[in-house]
């Protein structure tokens, strides 16, 4: 309860700080460079590794985000969303696709053999590297709309973002992280510094606002997915002194960890002037997320279990929220389970395109709740990782892997997660345990067989594999 009271207390500051405008009310001139075009912008922000509790708006004590706390209290915060994976190619894949990882084959990053083959009691389903070009992607169906698109950072799905449907790529490639902060951009070759010290993070921003400023009367689709804050864990210096100088607080206490949030967000600040400041932000769907949870040895999410990863809440649950001026109430609070999933609909009835019948899509718009008009159908969501992923914490219960091969449900309530090694179930309720410690299958049988049900006749239909075949080198 102590939980959603401080989240409460910071939403509500946040909902007070969006009566300001990021840079002051627009002049006459500015206002009537406003695109006149009704179709709205689309804008995706998508961190890599931010977890549920890395900002302020989520009740975070040590990271600094006020443009992001700013612009969360101008639109709607859901406090129960979801990645649709725990680490980030498969997050990926499934937000700009719409579709759950059996369809697209995308498990984890690299090998599906991850760890010691003596520690993997089976053999794992092998993984997809590549998102394949029979998926539609959002991109895609927007520039078919008349959208400019553009991809500004991380992208980690093919080897060059122009080929899946955008006209700008800015740093985007196979790499999954930058290699170095700093220049030269190890994996960012494609990015060139203008200063022997110049943050990655910042460049990205420089060039994603050179777009910006060159699209007129077409709408755009930004696809804003910065390498940050994913490792190497690089400090910004010029904020640094201020963390080394600050008290730790409930498992965050990584000064240069805090510095990269920092300056993440003074980034967005940048984004949401100009788009202020040219008249674009009033005509403009913004939908905020991170691709997974963050990760565990750099910044806990408690009361959350575990972190990137992981199928418990720590690997999967997110910051998100969507702004949309005149549309979406600000200071809005959501409890609603949502998922990255939801991105591809919810978009698609944002700028009136209507679903190509090709397309098959896996989660529900939000149009409804987003505006105050309806909600949703009651749904299960799933999860499923048929791999094996090295890593493991306390946590986690398992001093090697952060997960093992095996599938999760959330309905209500309720969550089931199946282990396929040796079957075994753990069932929470994250209402009274939103920290997953108790256990309930031996004590709740029916609902236990229930969900187990459930997450079988899911498997079923989507043909989702899952590994049987022993492993002859595994060692008890």
């Amino acid at each position: 309860m102590e939980l959603h009271k401080n989240l409460s207390l910071a939403l509500s500051g946040a909902a007070l700080l969006s009566l300001f405008s990021f840079a002051g009310c627009n002049t006459a001139k500015e206002r009537a460079q406003a695109p006149q075009n009704s179709t709205p912008n689309i804008l995706i922000i998508n961190i890599d590794d931010m977890g549920w509790r890395d900002v302020g708006f989520m009740g975070s004590e040590y990271y600094e985000t006020p443009n992001l706390d700013q612009l969360a209290g101008q639109g709607i915060v859901f406090t129960n969303a979801y990645a649709a994976a725990a680490n980030c190619a498969p997050s990926r894949a499934c937000l700009i696709s719409g579709q759950w990882t059996p369809r697209h084959g995308i498990y984890t990053v690299g090998s599906s053999e991850r760890g010691k083959s003596k520690d993997r009691k089976l053999i794992p389903t092998p993984n997809t590297e590549y998102l394949d070009d029979e998926f539609l992607l959002i991109p895609e169906v927007l520039k078919k709309a008349g959208y400019t698109t553009c991809h500004a950072g991380k992208w980690h799905l093919s080897d060059d973002p122009l080929e899946k449907g955008f006209d700008v790529n800015i740093g985007g490639s196979h790499a999954g992280n930058p290699g170095s902060y700093y220049p030269p951009y190890r994996n960012v070759p494609s990015l060139k510094a203008p200063s022997e010290d110049y943050y990655l993070t910042d460049l990205v921003m420089d060039k994603t606002l050179d777009f910006l400023r060159t699209v007129e009367e077409e709408p755009f689709f930004l696809y804003y997915s910065p390498y940050a804050v994913h490792t190497p864990i690089q400090p910004v210096t010029d904020l640094l002194e201020k963390y080394e100088n600050k008290t730790a607080s409930n498992g965050q206490g990584n000064a240069a960890y805090a510095t990269m949030v920092e300056n993440l967000d003074r980034q967005v600040g940048r984004l949401i002037d100009l788009l202020e400041s040219s008249g674009k932000l009033e005509h403009t769907f913004i939908l905020f997320t991170s691709d997974n949870g963050g990760l565990y040895p750099i910044s806990k999410q408690w009361p959350l279990r575990a972190g990137k990863g992981a199928y418990y809440e720590g690997g999967i649950r997110e910051p998100m929220f969507a702004v949309w001026s005149g549309k979406i109430q600000a200071g809005r609070q959501s409890d609603l389970p949502v998922t990255n999933l939801d991105f591809f609909p919810t978009i698609l009835e944002v700028a009136g395109v209507e679903k190509p019948e090709t397309l098959n899509l896996d989660g529900e718009s939000l149009l409804p709740v987003l505006i105050g008009e309806g909600t949703i159908p009651d749904r299960a969501l799933f999860w499923h990782f048929p791999v094996y992923l090295e890593g493991g914490n306390q946590e986690t219960q398992d001093p090697i892997f952060r997960t093992r091969p095996g599938s999760a449900i959330r309905l209500g309530d309720w969550k089931l997660i199946e282990y396929f090694e040796n079957d075994d179930l753990e069932l929470y309720h994250l209402k009274d345990d939103i920290g997953e410690e108790n256990n309930l299958a031996i004590a709740n049988p029916d609902k236990r067989d229930e969900l187990h049900q459930l997450l079988i006749d899911w498997r079923v239909k989507i043909q989702a594999p899952v590994p049987s075949t022993p492993n002859a080198d595994y060692q008890e």
